[in-house]
């Protein structure tokens, strides 16, 4: 484990690789905190950016992109597909519109943002299509629960790459994350700190207090010693630095169960199974 860095990649299914560490930029609505968030991030080492059309700043991502003078290729962007543009003609629209908004040739992850019921199959194919165009380098899901995988697998003809789920100490996701395993897709966590809702845990804070670290960096570590790609969300050139500072220490297996007991079932986001957007 202690080989981990931040330039550390997962090997998707199709043999991209995908940074294990990015910047989550959910809820961002202001360009200038967006531009100076996302050229930070690329100056401190960060090479994957996550964003998504509901966001509504990829017009933005795509300004620090440029703005960052680094070359579009060391770069691993993400957007997804939303809701209301789901069905087969609608996300290949949307898709373009999202590139345009960036400037941008091709993106390296599209995903669903969420299983729409009777639309998500019909957006796959969309997505396994413009793969094959060379338009996306990978393709994946978000939110999806087993059952949902299990449907879209039943038509698919790729197999998605990642799952993006929240996903944190109290809510661990194991028999997602074991169905993700099984068919080669990587987990990639949202919310990974609980948006702030751990940081007064006492367990966490010991176990912080005993590294010489903050309880985020204790959570961000558990994360990758368990294989999860993280996008934790900052906007504060320091607060994203120590979100990568992560290399200088290792949780014992002892610590890991620790943590792992922590898991309580609790999300912080919607239901995937029970969403009304």
């Amino acid at each position: 484990m202690n080989k981990l860095s931040l330039s550390s990649t997962a090997a998707l299914s199709n043999g991209v690789k995908m940074p294990r560490i990015g910047l989550g930029i959910f809820k961002v609505e202001k360009e200038e905190e967006l531009l100076t968030a996302v050229i930070a991030a690329i100056e401190i080492g960060y090479r994957s950016i996550d964003t998504a059309s509901i966001y509504g700043n990829e017009e933005w991502v795509g300004e620090a992109i440029r703005q960052s003078g680094f070359n579009r290729e060391e770069l691993f962007i993400t957007s997804k597909v939303w809701n209301s543009d789901q069905g087969y003609e609608a996300t290949l629209k949307a898709f373009n519109t999202s590139l345009k908004k960036m400037g941008l040739e091709y993106l390296d992850l599209y995903l669903i943002h969420w299983p729409v019921e009777g639309k998500y199959t019909e957006t796959w194919r969309a997505l396994e299509d413009l793969y094959k165009d060379g338009k996306i380098k990978a393709i994946g899901v978000s939110n999806f629960q087993i059952s949902h995988l299990e449907n879209l697998l039943k038509t698919a003809e790729i197999k998605p790459m990642i799952n993006q789920i929240e996903l944190h100490p109290k809510l661990a996701q194991t028999e997602l994350r074991d169905f993700a395993a099984k068919h080669d897709m990587h987990i990639e966590a949202w919310a990974p700190l609980m948006q702030g809702g751990l940081f007064e845990n006492g367990v966490l804070n010991e176990l912080a207090a005993k590294h010489g670290k903050s309880v985020a960096q204790i959570v961000l570590r558990w994360h990758l010693q368990n294989g999860i790609i993280v996008i934790p969300k900052s906007t504060k050139p320091h607060r994203i630095k120590e979100n990568a500072d992560l290399f200088d220490f290792e949780l014992s297996q002892p610590e890991m169960e620790l943590i792992d007991s922590l898991d309580a079932h609790l999300r912080v986001g919607p239901d995937p199974d029970n969403f009304d957007f």
